[in-house]
């Protein structure tokens, strides 16, 4: 089969269905989309609500739970432990299928009949205010987090301790703080790109360092401080010059440390490492992994943002762990031969399913748990199901259904409290005009704050403890906050000052600073002799780094030249 190109319906561009593409299609039969590749994330993008959190009174038990859903969204929304126990039954809800009506439409009604969970969290200790984690304790407003331990305003942390305000920690990092996209780092802060990295401050794509400061390309160096090499003595008399603990200080190293990146350092064209034909950034022990971002240990991959050992799968977003065969997913762990499904786990030959567990042979289910060959919550023999669900599937195919995702217009979150109000941001009349949907009431209080930004200390150490009984005002957003006794320990011990900012604002700058889940093609920037070429590098290749960005861009070998 040849390359095909085809029409967006969604924003009317041309795009290509390579041969490959085609192939993967037929194996698991599904139509090829008729959306292009971006088109297909921003559907995706609109049904997860990461990190707005509510408080809503559980649907069976009465108590007060955290949820991802607004107190008036019109759904079902069950605890915790209601929501796992077994004082409901998910097969009372099932219902036939109706050939005269769309298959979204009825499947919209179920989603407002069957109770959901209030948020994704399990076998965790003290980590109420936490969405899309397991296996942590003492977490708190952190999401996409596992196996870790106290751990605050923080974003895909793995298998770490003692961290605040960092995003994307893959492994073993402690005691961070505004530290993101490393692994393996101790007692780091304000830093991007650490491997194998302590006591590092303000440092940028730096690996096997130790005592470094305001310095970026580093390779195994200790006491560097501001790209300079210095003795250990020189080195901590040089620190000394700063005063870490006062804001005003803080805040002139933050702008110089942004200098720093985009006059400074070299950035490398995409950050993939130890791959095989992959194409993408932030990938890594990856092959055949095209198209994609943030990935590990995946292998024939296309489309795939966020997620970790996959295998065979297309259009995919924040999903992995033993992922084969799947197609059009968010947010779906451990399933196999699975598509157009959403926040499911541990499943096997599910389709168009939404919160379903431990379960295999669905179709258009929801919030069922150890289930099997079931069609919208109803239980069938084998046959039957398998007869029905090829039925349906024709039906869908009459209606223009079959092979898209869910649409944005029955996502049980609306734009505005999504990831895809920060990675495709639109406003209200936008999303509106497209049919989609705006929560006007998003959890937050503003001008109700008893302390002014002026009046806060200078240095950390005159905050006194009172003010754990203060709320104060976001200096960006103008959004109430308030700190924890935890987290002004936190600022004591690690000698950081008090934050003027409200953790939604903090998350933002971290975001701000992360490469764009995008390719451009580009021209490498190096004007340097060296071996490679005379002053001129002339290398072209697809970059993470849009063309009108300042930063300096280099191709592979230009990149390696740079980095001591």
């Amino acid at each position: 089969m040849k390359p095909e190109t085809k029409n967006c319906k969604n924003c009317q561009k041309d795009f290509v269905i390579e041969a490959e593409d085609f192939n993967f299609y037929e194996k698991i039969k599904v139509p090829p989309p008729t959306w292009c590749f971006k088109c297909r994330q921003h559907r995706r993008y609109a049904w997860r609500n990461e990190r707005n959190l509510y408080r809503r009174n559980c649907d069976l038990c009465g108590k007060s739970t955290v949820t991802i859903y607004s107190p008036n969204k019109p759904y079902k929304v069950y605890c915790h432990e209601c929501w796992w126990g077994d004082g409901w039954d998910f097969t009372s809800y099932g219902r036939n299928f109706d050939f005269s009506r769309p298959f979204f439409e009825q499947f919209a009604e179920l989603q407002h009949e069957v109770p959901r969970m209030a948020l994704l969290n399990k076998n965790s200790v003290n980590s109420e205010y936490t969405n899309h984690s397991a296996d942590n304790k003492n977490v708190y407003l952190t999401f996409s987090s596992f196996g870790s331990e106290n751990v605050m305003y923080s974003t895909w942390v793995f298998y770490s301790r003692d961290c605040m305000d960092c995003s994307f920690i893959y492994e073993k990092g402690e005691r961070l703080y505004e530290t993101i996209d490393s692994r393996s780092c101790y007692q780091c802060q304000y830093s991007l790109f650490l491997k194998d990295c302590s006591s590092c401050y303000y440092c940028y794509d730096c690996h096997g360092c130790n005592e470094c400061f305001m310095s970026s390309n580093l390779r195994n160096k200790s006491y560097v401080f501001k790209n300079k090499q210095y003795t250990r003595d020189e080195y901590l008399k040089k620190m000394k010059e700063y005063e870490m603990s006062s804001f005003t200080v803080r805040q002139g190293l933050e702008k110089e440390f942004k200098d720093m990146l985009e006059n400074i350092s070299v950035h490398r064209y995409v950050l993939s490492e130890r791959n095989i034909n992959s194409i993408g950034s932030m990938i890594f022990d990856c092959k055949n992994v095209l198209q994609s971002f943030e990935v590990n240990k995946g292998e024939d991959l296309k489309y795939f943002y966020g997620g970790l050992e996959a295998k065979s799968c297309i259009d995919v977003y924040h999903a992995g762990l033993n992922l084969e065969l799947c197609y059009e997913l968010h947010g779906c762990t451990r399933l196999s031969n699975c598509q157009f499904c959403h926040l499911c786990y541990d499943n096997m030959n599910v389709m168009y399913s939404d919160t379903c567990q431990n379960s295999q042979n669905l179709f258009g289910c929801v919030s069922v748990k150890k289930g099997e060959y079931m069609i919208f919550n109803k239980k069938y023999s084998k046959a039957d199901y398998e007869a029905l669900k090829e039925k349906i599937v024709e039906h869908m195919k009459q209606t223009g259904e079959y092979g898209e995702f869910f649409p944005p217009q029955i996502a049980p979150v609306y734009y505005n409290e999504t990831q895809g109000n920060l990675y495709m941001p639109m406003t209200k009349e936008e999303v509106l005009a497209k049919g989609w949907h705006w929560e006007d009431n998003i959890l937050g209080t503003f001008g109700k704050e008893t302390i002014s930004s002026s009046s806060i200390p200078d240095k950390i150490e005159d905050v006194p403890d009172s003010y754990l009984n203060e709320i104060f005002a976001c200096a960006d957003c103008s959004k109430n906050y308030n700190i924890t006794r935890n987290e002004l320990l936190f600022y004591q011990k690690e000698n950081l000052p008090f934050p003027r900012k409200c953790p939604n604002c903090r998350y933002k700058r971290r975001f701000d600073l992360r490469p764009k889940r995008e390719l451009w093609h580009r021209t490498c920037m190096c004007d340097k002799k060296h071996k490679n070429h005379d002053g001129s590098c002339k290398v072209e290749f697809e970059t993470c780094y849009a063309p009108n960005r300042t930063e300096k861009i280099y191709c592979e070998k230009c990149y390696q030249q740079e980095v001591y």
